[in-house]
């Protein structure tokens, strides 16, 4: 058992829990949430040993062994499954017995250590590597290349699976999803699901909170209040909580008003299709937590566009990939990822791109945002289309020794007249827009490389809103904003009047701004004809239909 009793946690002068208690039982899985700078990261430091109670009494067993996933970028010639097999640090540990036994010559030594290393797992540690290494996303091919030809994003991925090799009593994940697909997320959760010790988990995605944890444990002022149930569960205890003070009703009243616009606007559509039903339950819920919206430091709305060409545009045949490098021989072919592409973006559409990693949902994004050329075809737009984009890399957009207040000077500088819909672009109009997305003060002259991923996130939508455009397409907007910042997103979304295109792993997202998918698989886009627990079902076939493959071929290279 984790014992917290009066704790006090200070991080330099900052006091981030004060006087706290809590207590987390063997085999409880924690969604550990509060805002960005409440403490999870600080009660993460003292559950690993990193930091000291300034106070109180911390306890926890002993002999339990913990893992957590590295957060610095592995850098090694190791071969993907080795670098995993060495996350066990039992095996790792039984292996150093061996060799010390063999070089003392010490014949009981030497049968003690080969029944402890056999008792580790060496027989199949290769095995239970590669299926951790598969599930996440990774190829057969790729099991033995090394680490270091590996972007960022899937070295981060071998470290995951790298913590989840380790036989541990307590697993500590922060944001295990945020370089995840939807494929690997609905992999990792049937794998979290059956995890037999003590987790705790910091995630801002609301339905991986709510499928793999039973227990919430929420940082507020300081305090840590522990909820029995998963996030949707404590979501609703909360707002239950916050109806009752009479400080937060009228701002609730306005909310559940505002609300009420978009969720008329669907409910029709719930005889239409599954995805629509599913969509007027997450605007339920989303009515029903008001409370908690209203309680938000942030929200927004999008404006509503000048004009809606209908339809936005029309791909007629288009293929979409990459360029030959600029170094590649002379009569390289480009790289082509979807093809043979006849579709049509119609006003007001709300389509969510699925697909599996490396399909190509970026790259269809990319294309219709004009940071692609089509290899073959071509894309004809509606007069006076204007698109917003949100690229899954801020930093493709972002100059970071800019200042917020510089990007937007820019972009009212550099934008078309045509799309500045009689926008003010002088310094202070600029900073009080900047102000409603929580740029104020100082913030506005801060370098943005110096800025959160989240705040990053931020500027980015800021500069989208104030262009108003009528088309949207974003390319994974959520994975560096918190819960209740993707809750203002999805209300912003849904009473936007133009058309949007969103590639996201966050369900929740899906569900509640989407009315219908399109699937990026085997070069073609081709509408999903199910909803989002459809698509999972179809993911997890996928999976395992892979995980056979790879036994069957490493059978084969056994004999």
């Amino acid at each position: 058992m984790i014992s917290i009793k009066n704790v006090t946690l200070r991080r330099g002068t900052k006091i981030v829990l004060n006087s706290t208690s809590a207590t987390l039982n063997p085999g409880e899985k924690v969604g550990l949430v509060g805002r960005n700078g409440a403490g999870k990261s600080s009660l993460f430091a003292l559950l690993n040993g990193t930091l000291h109670e300034d106070g109180g009494e911390f306890s926890i067993p002993s002999q339990w062994q913990m893992a957590q996933v590295a957060q610095d970028m592995p850098e090694t010639e190791q071969s993907a499954t080795d670098f995993v097999i060495e996350g066990d640090t039992v095996l790792l540990a039984a292996r150093a017995e061996v060799a010390a036994a063999e070089a003392g010559d010490d014949g009981m030594a030497m049968a003690h250590a080969y029944m402890a290393l056999h008792d580790a797992g060496e027989h199949d540690a290769p095995a239970r590597a590669q299926a951790l290494i598969l599930g996440l996303g990774f190829s057969t091919a790729e099991l033995s290349q090394p680490v270091n030809s590996f972007s960022g994003g899937w070295r981060m991925r071998l470290q995951l699976a790298r913590a989840l090799m380790c036989p541990s009593d307590l697993l500590l994940l922060d944001e295990p999803t945020n370089h995840l697909d939807l494929d690997a997320l609905v992999w990792l959760e049937a794998w979290l699901k059956r995890y037999e010790g003590t987790m705790v988990v910091i995630s801002h995605d609301r339905e991986f909170l709510d499928a793999v944890t039973g227990v919430t444990l929420h940082i507020d002022n300081a305090k840590l209040v522990r909820y029995g149930g998963n996030y949707s569960r404590f979501e609703d205890m909360r707002a239950e909580q916050m109806a009752l003070q009479t400080a937060a009703l009228a701002k609730q009243a306005d909310k559940i008003a505002h609300l009420q616009k978009f969720i008329d606007r669907f409910k029709a559509k719930a005889s239409k299709a599954k995805q629509a039903q599913s969509r007027v339950k997450a605007l339920e819920r989303m009515e029903k937590i008001a409370p908690v919206l209203a309680d938000a430091e942030f929200s927004f709305e999008f404006k509503e566009p000048n004009n809606v060409p209908n339809p936005m545009l029309s791909m007629l045949g288009a293929s979409f990939g990459y360029p030959p490098p600029d170094d590649a021989p002379a009569g390289t072919p480009p790289t082509v990822i979807v093809q043979n592409i006849n579709r049509s973006v119609l006003a007001g559409q709300r389509i969510g791109i699925l697909g599996a990693n490396g399909q190509g949902k970026s790259t269809l994004v990319k294309t219709v945002a004009h940071a692609l050329a089509p290899i073959v075809g071509e894309i004809s737009e509606g007069k006076g289309l204007n698109i917003g984009y949100f690229a899954q890399q801020e930093l493709d957009v972002l100059d970071p020794e800019a200042s917020p207040l510089l990007h937007m000077q820019r972009l009212a500088r550099d934008l078309p007249a045509s799309l500045r819909s009689g926008q003010a672009t002088g310094e202070q109009a600029l900073r009080t827009f900047l102000g409603t997305f929580n740029f104020g003060g100082d913030m506005v002259k801060q370098a943005v490389g110096t800025m959160s991923g989240g705040e990053k996130a931020r500027l980015v939508l800021c500069m989208i809103v104030w262009q108003r455009p009528n088309l949207l397409l974003l390319d994974e907007p959520t994975n560096h904003l918190d819960l209740s910042t993707r809750e203002a997103l999805g209300v912003a979304l849904n009473e936007f009047e133009g058309t949007v295109m969103l590639v996201s792993h966050d369900r929740a997202l899906l569900r509640a701004v989407c009315d219908e998918f399109w699937l990026v698989a085997d070069g073609g886009v081709e509408p999903f004809e199910g909803d989002l627990d459809d698509y999972q079902v179809y993911l997890l076939d996928q999976a395992k239909r892979a995980r056979e493959a790879a036994s069957a071929a490493q059978k084969r290279l056994a004999t």
